[in-house]
C-alpha cells in the first residue's frame, strides 16, 4: 500500500477489547492502515464496527474499561499508546483534533460559545510555546556540537570560542527577526481587518443603508489604529484622521451615503496599497539592527537588496559554511550508526529464528544491548521524527513483557475464571436464574508477541536501509538552509503569544470561515440558541481552533438533515484544501464519502475487510460486505428494490471462528466458516479480506444491483468527459 506522500499517521496490528458483566468484547481486531498528509481516509461500517473504538483509541480517550491488547499508533515520533496522559495534552486538540457525532452533548449547555472557542487556543498555545522551546534549545545544542566536531574545535579553543559566538549572534538575530516579524504580522492582521470592516460599509452604503455604517467604520478606524507599526501604517497617515472624521459624519442622523460612499472607497484603495506592498526581509533586516541602531532611509527593495548583502558578507555565508559541516557530520556519523544497527537487529532476528522458546535472562541481556545502538540512530537534526527509531525500544518491551508474563497472567485468568464459573453453577443449581453470565477468560497469546517483535525489527532494518540508500542522494547545503527555515519557525511559534483579545477576534474569523452568520453577535450566544447544522458548525470551529495536522471526523453529519450534511461535508472538503488537513471520516453511509474519501477502510466486526481507493471501491467492489453496502445506498436510477443485509453483526464476546460476515453472506463457502481470510491484494492500491479472492475460488460477480450502478457511473463518467473534450 505504498504511496509516495508525507505519512502523518500508522496504525498497526492495533487490538482493542472491552471488558463487561457479560465478558470480554472484541471491538477491534488487528487493524492496520496509513494516514498521508492532505488526504481523506473513510472508515466505513454498520454500528459497532470498531470504527468509534479506533478513533478514541487515535485520540486517547479511551473507556476505562478498554483493553489494548497489542498493536501501535504512529505519530510525529510517538507510539500513541505508551505515551503519558501528559504527552497526550500536547497532542489532542493541538496536532490530532475531533468532531463528534453529536454536537450538542460535544458542547458544555452553560458556556457561552464564545469562550468554548477562545479557551482551547489560549491553552493550547501555551503548551505550543513550551514545546517549541524545548526542541528548539535541543537543536541549538546539537548544531553547537556538531560544528564543534567537523571542526576539530575540541583541540583547538580559538575554534571552539569563534563557534560558539556565531552560534550566539545567530540566536540573537533569529530572535529579533521572530519579535519584528510577528509584530508586522499582527500588524497586517488587524490591517488586514479594517479593509473588510470598510469592504461592508461599501456594501451598505452603495445600497443606500445608513445603519451600521458607523459601527463599521468605528471597527476600521480601531483596526486601523492597532496596525500602527513600522513599514505598515505610520502614526502621521492621513486616513487615520480621515475616518474619525468619518466616524463624525456617520454619528449625524442624515449624512450623504454617497459622498461617504467615495471617501471609504478612498480610504480603502490607500490600505489595500499598504496591505500588498512588499514586505521587509526581516531576517536580514534583523541582523542589521543587532549592529547598528537604526535601517537606513531607502525603498524597501532597496532596503531588502541592501540588508540582504550585509548579512551575507558579514556572517551568513561563512556561518552556513560551519552549520553544512555540522550538518554532515551528523547524518554522516547516524548513517554510520544506522548500518552498525541494521547488523545488530539481524543478529537478534537470527535469535529469534534459531529460538522456539525464548530465555528470560539471555533475551532481557541481549535486547538491552541492542538498545543504545538504536538510541543512537536517532538524529535530532532531521526534520521530522524518526518515529521507527524512537518507539522501537517501547513496542519490543511491550512485546517481551507479554511473552514472559503470558503463562502468569492466562493462569490467574483461568483461575478467576474457573472461581466465577463455580459460583455461578451453584445458583443454577440453586434453582435460580443468573443476572449474568461468565465470560471466557481472557488469553494472552505468547507466539503472538514474539511474532510482533519480528515485525518490528523487520520494519526498522527496512526504514535504516532506505535512509542508507537516500543518504547517497543527500544535499547537505540544501538540507542546512532547511534547518534554518525550521529553526525560525520554532521561534515564531515561541514568541507567537495568544492573548484574550487576539482569541476572541480569532475565533470570530473561525465563525465566519465555517459559514456561521453574523459571528460577533453569535460569539456571546449559548449553544442552545443554535440549530443542530450550527452547532456543528461550532464543533468544527473549535476542532480548527488550534491548527491540526489530523482532523478526526466521526459520523459528523448523523444527527443533521440531508441538506444540512451537504454543507458540512463541502465545509469539511474546503477547509481540507485550504489547510492541507490529513482527514479520518468516520462514518455508516458509504453513500456520503462518495466525494469525500481519497481512500477507504471498510470494517466488520472489528477488522478491515476491504481498503482501496474510492474510485476502486465503487468502481471494482471484491468483499461480499462492500457489495452489501452499496446494494443498500437509495439513488434516483435504481429501479430495483434496494437489498437490505439480513442479519445482525455477530456477538463480540464469542466472535465467529471463520469470516465475520459469513452467516449474513449468501456467497459464503464452507471454508468462510472455518478460517479467517487474509487481505488478499488486488491492485497496489487495492486489498480485501474475502476467500472468493483465492485462486481456488469459484467465480462470483456481484449482485445485479451493484454491477448495473457501477455500468451507470462509468457511462456518466465518460459522457462528463467527451463533454469536457469537447469544450
Amino acid at each position: 500500500m505504498a504511496k509516495e506522500q508525507n505519512l502523518k499517521l500508522e496504525v498497526n496490528d492495533l487490538k482493542i477489547s472491552f471488558r463487561t458483566n457479560n465478558g470480554r468484547v472484541q471491538a477491534v481486531r488487528d487493524i492496520s492502515f496509513e494516514l498521508y498528509e492532505g488526504e481523506t481516509l473513510a472508515i466505513v461500517g454498520e454500528s459497532g464496527s470498531g470504527k468509534s473504538v479506533t478513533s478514541r483509541a487515535i485520540m486517547g480517550i479511551l473507556a476505562p474499561n478498554a483493553i489494548v491488547e497489542s498493536g501501535e499508533i504512529l505519530y510525529d515520533g510517538k507510539d500513541l499508546m505508551q505515551i503519558s496522559e501528559e504527552e497526550f495534552h500536547s497532542l489532542r486538540g493541538d496536532k490530532i483534533s475531533m468532531v463528534f457525532q453529536d454536537p450538542l452533548s460535544s458542547l458544555n449547555p452553560i458556556v457561552k460559545i464564545g469562550k468554548q472557542l477562545t479557551e482551547a487556543m489560549i491553552l493550547k498555545n501555551k503548551l505550543s510555546r513550551r514545546e517549541n522551546k524545548r526542541k528548539l534549545s535541543k537543536a541549538f545544542k546539537i548544531l553547537e556540537e556538531n560544528i564543534n566536531i567537523a571542526s576539530n574545535a575540541k583541540e583547538h579553543p580559538e575554534i571552539k570560542q569563534k563557534n560558539n559566538a556565531n552560534l550566539k549572534t545567530f540566536k540573537q538575530f533569529v530572535n529579533k527577526y521572530i519579535v519584528m516579524q510577528n509584530k508586522y504580522n499582527i500588524a497586517m492582521e488587524k490591517l488586514g481587518f479594517a479593509i473588510e470592516e470598510l469592504d461592508s460599509s461599501i456594501v451598505l452604503l452603495e445600497k443606500n443603508i445608513t445603519q451600521r455604517v458607523l459601527k463599521n467604520i468605528n471597527h476600521a478606524k480601531d483596526y486601523s489604529t492597532q496596525s500602527i507599526s513600522d513599514y505598515v501604517l505610520s502614526k502621521d497617515d492621513s486616513c487615520l484622521v480621515e475616518l474619525a472624521e468619518l466616524c463624525e459624519v456617520c454619528k449625524q442622523e442624515e449624512f450623504s451615503c454617497s459622498d461617504v460612499l467615495n471617501k471609504v472607497i478612498a480610504i480603502k484603495n490607500h490600505l489595500e496599497e499598504v496591505h500588498n506592498a512588499l514586505m521587509p526581509n526581516f531576517f536580514s533586516l534583523a541582523y542589521y539592527l543587532l549592529k547598528n541602531p537604526q535601517a537606513p532611509e531607502m525603498s524597501i527593495e532597496e532596503l531588502n537588496e541592501f540588508t540582504h548583502k550585509v548579512l551575507d558578507d558579514e556572517f551568513m555565508l561563512a556561518y552556513i559554511q560551519d552549520l553544512e559541516q555540522g550538518v554532515s557530520n551528523a547524518f554522516t556519523e547516524k548513517n554510520e550508526a544506522k548500518k552498525l544497527a541494521i547488523e545488530k537487529l539481524q543478529e537478534e532476528l537470527k535469535y529469534l529464528d534459531e529460538h522456539t522458546t525464548l530465555e528470560y535472562q539471555e533475551t532481557k541481556t541481549r535486547f538491552n544491548t541492542l538498545f543504545p545502538y538504536i538510541s543512537q540512530c536517532e538524529n535530532a537534526l532531521k526534520i521530522g521524527n524518526e518515529t521507527y527509531t524512537t518507539t522501537f525500544k517501547g513496542s519490543v518491551k511491550k512485546q517481551l513483557h507479554t511473552y514472559f508474563n503470558a503463562a502468569k497472567i492466562n493462569a490467574k485468568n483461568d483461575k478467576k475464571y474457573q472461581r466465577e464459573k463455580k459460583k455461578f453453577d451453584r445458583i443454577i443449581a440453586k434453582g435460580k436464574k443468573p443476572s449474568y453470565t461468565v465470560a471466557e477468560a481472557m488469553k494472552l497469546d505468547a507466539e503472538q508477541s514474539k511474532v510482533n517483535i519480528h515485525k518490528i525489527i523487520e520494519k526498522l532494518i527496512a526504514y535504516y536501509q532506505n535512509d542508507i540508500k537516500n543518504f547517497e542522494k543527500f544535499e547537505v547545503k540544501s538540507y542546512t538552509v532547511s534547518i534554518i527555515d525550521y529553526l525560525k519557525d520554532l521561534s515564531a511559534n515561541i514568541v507567537k503569544k495568544v492573548s484574550k483579545k487576539s482569541a476572541k477576534e480569532r475565533a470570530i474569523r473561525l465563525m465566519d470561515e465555517v459559514g456561521i452568520p453574523d459571528p460577533q453577535k453569535r460569539f456571546k450566544q449559548y449553544p442552545f440558541q443554535f440549530s443542530g447544522g450550527m452547532r456543528q458548525r461550532i464543533v468544527i470551529a473549535i476542532a480548527l481552533s488550534a491548527d491540526p495536522d489530523v482532523l478526526i471526523c466521526d459520523e459528523p453529519t448523523t444527527a443533521l438533515d440531508v441538506t444540512i450534511q451537504a454543507q458540512i461535508l463541502e465545509l469539511i472538503n474546503k477547509l481540507k484544501r485550504e489547510r492541507n488537513l490529513s482527514i479520518i471520516f468516520i462514518t455508516h453511509d458509504l453513500g456520503v464519502v462518495a466525494n469525500m474519501a481519497d481512500r477507504i477502510a471498510v470494517m466488520y466486526a472489528g477488522k478491515i475487510v476491504e481498503y482501496a481507493t474510492t474510485d476502486e471501491l465503487f468502481y471494482d467492489p471484491k468483499h461480499p460486505y462492500t457489495w452489501a453496502l452499496l446494494s443498500s445506498i437509495p439513488d434516483l436510477e435504481t429501479k430495483e428494490k434496494l437489498s437490505p443485509i439480513p442479519g445482525t453483526p455477530p456477538n463480540m464476546i464469542y466472535p465467529p471462528k471463520g469470516d465475520a460476515f459469513a452467516e449474513r453472506n449468501k456467497y459464503a463457502m464452507k471454508i468462510d466458516f472455518e478460517e479467517q481470510p487474509p487481505l488478499f491484494k488486488v491492485t497496489d492500491t487495492h486489498y480485501a479480506a474475502t476467500w472468493l479472492l483465492h485462486p481456488n475460488a469459484p467465480k462470483v460477480t456481484p449482485p445485479s444491483i451493484v454491477t448495473e450502478r457501477i455500468e451507470r457511473m462509468l457511462n456518466a463518467r465518460k459522457k462528463k468527459g467527451a463533454s469536457a473534450n469537447g469544450k
